[in-house]
């Protein structure tokens, strides 16, 4: 498959893929430019279909045992990635004129990325649809961001997906939250306060594109909620 990257992030994805070498992700065949050949995935099965049609669970186990690969020491020097500190960067101004459930997710996130624990080579996007059936070669991974840091980050995507219908289903949220901490050996409540940072800085994406990010502050209440953290007032209230 050939595609061109047309933005940074995704050039970045690209050498990221490269660094890889077909290891837990699909291989780069060649990388001349903005221009990556790489490998197709040929698989029949869809880990979102799976999800909407009662192997959710299944789906999500998948997705945690193809991040392990890609969070392998490699044993080689890094490619150029970007720190979590700078992907964070949006959420900052949002948070200081929204205030509200905003501030405290701008809160947490400035804790967590003062005080990072295992830090590795980040996917930066994990969902459902980026890791792919590639027949005989198994579940691999597309479409990096090209982050690196505390692995617990890569994890919190999937609680927003594969679509907000499965993701705000009653029960869900708790379901996946356990579920994905047992197979990722993740600390639960670390977890969820990632969710929340992520969940808002999503958010403060959307919302500078002109759209609600409805999904999104469902998510990060389903995790402040679960932390017993109370929303504070909105800065427009105050």
């Amino acid at each position: 498959m050939l595609k061109i990257a047309t933005a940074e992030e995704e050039r970045a994805g690209a050498k990221l893929m490269v660094w890889w070498e077909g290891d837990g992700a699909a291989e780069v065949y060649a990388l001349d430019g903005e221009a990556v050949l790489m490998e197709r995935a040929t698989g029949e099965r869809s880990l979102s279909e799976m999800a909407r049609k009662g192997a959710d669970d299944e789906a999500t186990r998948i997705i945690c045992r193809a991040a392990a690969e890609l969070h392998a020491e490699r044993g080689r020097p890094l490619p150029a990635l970007v720190p979590l500190s700078r992907w964070f960067e949006a959420l900052w101004p949002v948070a200081d004129e929204h205030g509200g459930l905003f501030e405290v997710a701008a809160d947490l996130a400035r804790r967590l990325i003062a005080e990072e624990r295992e830090q590795v080579v980040l996917h930066g996007d994990l969902h459902h649809g980026n890791i792919l059936d590639f027949g005989n070669r198994g579940w691999l991974a597309i479409d990096p961001k090209g982050l690196f840091g505390e692995r617990t980050f890569d994890f919190v995507n999937l609680l927003r997906n594969p679509d907000a219908e499965v993701a705000l289903e009653p029960g869900r949220f708790d379901r996946q939250s356990e579920l994905i901490c047992h197979a990722a050996n993740l600390d639960q409540a670390r977890f969820l306060e990632w969710t929340v940072a992520f969940a808002c800085l999503s958010a403060a994406w959307i919302l500078d594109g002109g759209d609600e990010p409805t999904l999104d502050l469902a998510v990060a209440r389903l995790a402040a909620a679960r932390l017993g953290i109370g929303e504070r007032k909105s800065r427009s209230s105050r």
